[in-house]
């Protein structure tokens, strides 16, 4: 399929395919291609084509959501939505966990893959003696929203056992400046994970495991509804939960 989004942004700015080929000092022919075959020009050459167009690169290439180094379009807080949390990219857990700079937040019932897959511990200890604010905030085990979660998912035992070892896990750390852990018994209607101006939003659905559920990757923009929406949520969740004593 043709690339009528980067077709339109030309027409719109005023150019040929000879003028913009011209500008950015490549082949017409390249140009045609990155309309007739979709074609993704390479870093430094979108990032001219985006400035001259006056046009953010992942409105002209969608694909680029996922590039860790493409800004995102400024008009919106969502940068990308993934069919399930399964799908995020480790690449971009990995990005977001090591470039956290001021704030990092979690809202989970477990969350366990966060220390057993990402290492997650060493980077805690490490970034909280530069001033980095943990906050995280755990499902009790013993509640009854969380034993009747475990009950639709069908993992009685598994997901009370999961927390448990969270819990645990970060016992080793909490005791750190600038490290919160809570527990909490309320619904939990998403996951959240908070890296500084980044946002993943993990919805659930009734009787699907946590892994299978998609996620927004939202980030913070001036005067943006989703962020304060969900980031009120975690707030009013953290007053209600109990500081952890494991």
């Amino acid at each position: 399929m043709a690339n009528e989004r980067l077709r339109a942004a030309l027409r719109a700015a005023g150019f040929t395919l000879q003028e913009l080929a011209q500008q950015v000092e490549v082949d017409t022919k390249t140009v045609e291609r990155w309309i007739s075959l979709e074609r993704v020009p390479h870093r430094r050459t979108r990032r001219k084509v985006a400035e001259l167009v006056k046009t953010d690169e992942v409105q002209l290439w969608p694909s680029l959501a996922n590039d860790l180094y493409t800004k995102p379009n400024e008009d919106t807080e969502i940068v990308h939505i993934y069919p399930s949390r399964s799908s995020v990219p480790f690449a971009l857990w990995e990005e977001l966990i090591s470039g956290v700079q001021e704030h990092m937040e979690v809202l989970v019932f477990s969350g366990q893959f966060l220390v057993e897959q990402h290492n997650i511990l060493p980077i805690i200890r490490r970034k909280s003696e530069k001033g980095v604010a943990f906050r995280f905030i755990v499902g009790d085990e013993t509640s009854d929203t969380v034993i009747q979660r475990a009950i639709e998912e069908g993992t009685t035992g598994g997901l009370e056992g999961r927390i448990q070892m969270m819990r645990r896990y970060l016992s080793k750390v909490s005791d750190l400046p600038n490290v919160e852990v809570r527990t909490h018994s309320t619904i939990l209607y998403n996951s959240l994970y908070r890296f500084d101006d980044q946002l993943l939003v993990n919805g659930h659905a009734y009787g699907a495991l946590a892994g299978e559920n998609p996620v927004m990757h939202l980030r913070r923009v001036p005067q943006g509804q989703m962020w304060d929406h969900y980031m009120n949520s975690f707030e009013r969740v953290w007053q209600k939960a109990t500081p952890d004593t494991i």
